[in-house]
């Protein structure tokens, strides 16, 4: 880069090399320029207000316009992306209670911090609203740790929320499957039992990630367990208890082909359908897979998995719930997964994806993505 030049006063400078000479400027021009022409102030009570309040106006102006610009952004948004909520979560369970979707998960950290449940509320599967400690163990006594996979349903007029506490490993460790009530779906809730609903060993199954469900008579069933075993009980109208089959017997085991955990059912159009994650939950290959049958009670048998990691996206895809659209034959998958990079075992993310069924009444495989679902009006 060359150096200014500086010129002796009145002299008239040699061009540059390379520039084109520059034109003299008439004796008007030059007088202009010199001497420019006087502003007009502004009138009206603007003009009299000081000129730190025009700055402050600005200022407010500039603020008003970025918050429409940022309001506008939100409120348009068209796609939930994925994960839909911040932070780190598993085992989610979804839910519609009158015009707003809920998801129910777990709080996912080491077992000594799994004390209490979130549940986050929306109203057209974009934005979501937290609703921090619905339940904790400071209101049930008997559980201490480990919290694991809600289960919420609305029945007689309150919300009844299924969890289960403390990951006991065997018939005399304290905990097992709960159930807590409240008035409102964001709770609070309270212990409902003061007791365990299940609190040991049966079949096999560890009483843990249960899942309520009604059917079309009116009978509720939960489908629980851990361990690779599972077994489905039939709950008293009051949800005080079990019921017995016809049989005699309160815990039927019907654990299909490669199940490990997570038991969700879905019934459409006169079909069951029976699903579970396989897989290790800390591992990438974590899945659901699913079954048909024409009875809530079985016999399962397997199809084939439908929803599992995508090396693009996320892997450890699994432990799911089936969001249903009131009126409409529209459904969404919500579960975790884990983001790609990620090494910590709790380290999950609660995701959405459209679930779809082929003319036959197939599930067809889901397709994880960064996108999500469009936004919906309930």
């Amino acid at each position: 880069m060359q150096p200014d030049t500086v010129h002796p006063a009145g002299a008239t400078p040699a061009p540059s090399p390379g520039r084109t000479p520059t034109t003299p400027q008439p004796a008007q021009a030059v007088a202009r320029r010199l001497h420019p022409a006087p502003t007009i102030p502004p009138r009206g009570w603007f003009a009299r207000l000081p000129g730190q309040f025009h700055l402050f106006l600005l200022s407010a102006l500039c603020l008003w316009l970025a918050a429409c610009a940022a309001r506008h952004s939100s409120t348009s948004a068209e796609f939930s992306s994925n994960p839909i909520l911040p932070g780190w979560y598993a085992d989610p369970e979804a839910a519609v209670f009158g015009r707003r979707v809920w998801i129910y998960p777990t709080y996912s950290a080491p077992y000594d911090q799994q004390v209490f449940f979130d549940a986050f509320s929306s109203p057209d599967l974009v934005h979501w609203t937290r609703h921090p400690r619905i339940l904790d163990t400071n209101a049930v006594r008997w559980a201490h740790r480990a919290m694991w996979a809600p289960s919420v349903v609305h029945h007689r007029g309150r919300y009844f929320l299924f969890f289960a506490a403390n990951d006991i490993q065997n018939n005399d460790e304290p905990g097992g499957i709960g159930v807590a009530v409240a008035s409102r779906p964001e709770g609070p809730f309270r212990d409902y039992l003061g007791r365990p609903l299940i609190d040991k060993f049966y079949n096999g199954a560890q009483p843990i990630d249960q899942h309520v469900f009604r059917d079309r008579d009116g009978r509720w069933y939960m489908y629980y367990g851990g361990w690779r075993h599972c077994n489905v009980v039939r709950l008293k109208p009051d949800f005080t208890g079990l019921e017995p089959f016809p049989d005699g017997t309160l815990y039927k085991e019907i654990t299909p082909e490669g199940y490990v955990e997570g038991p969700f059912m879905l019934q459409r159009q006169g079909r069951y359908y029976f699903m579970w994650s396989e897989g290790g939950w800390t591992g990438p290959d974590y899945s659901v897979a699913y079954a048909i049958a024409d009875s809530p009670l079985g016999p399962f048998r397997r199809v084939g998995k439908i929803l599992q990691q995508d090396p693009r996206v996320a892997t450890g895809a699994g432990h799911h719930s089936v969001l249903k659209l009131p009126g409409r034959d529209e459904y969404y998958i919500v579960y975790h997964r884990r983001p790609l990079g990620e090494r910590d075992p709790n380290h999950r993310v609660v995701c959405i994806d459209r679930m779809e069924f082929d003319e036959h009444g197939f599930i067809r495989p889901v397709k994880i993505t960064f996108e999500g679902v469009r936004r919906v009006r309930l």
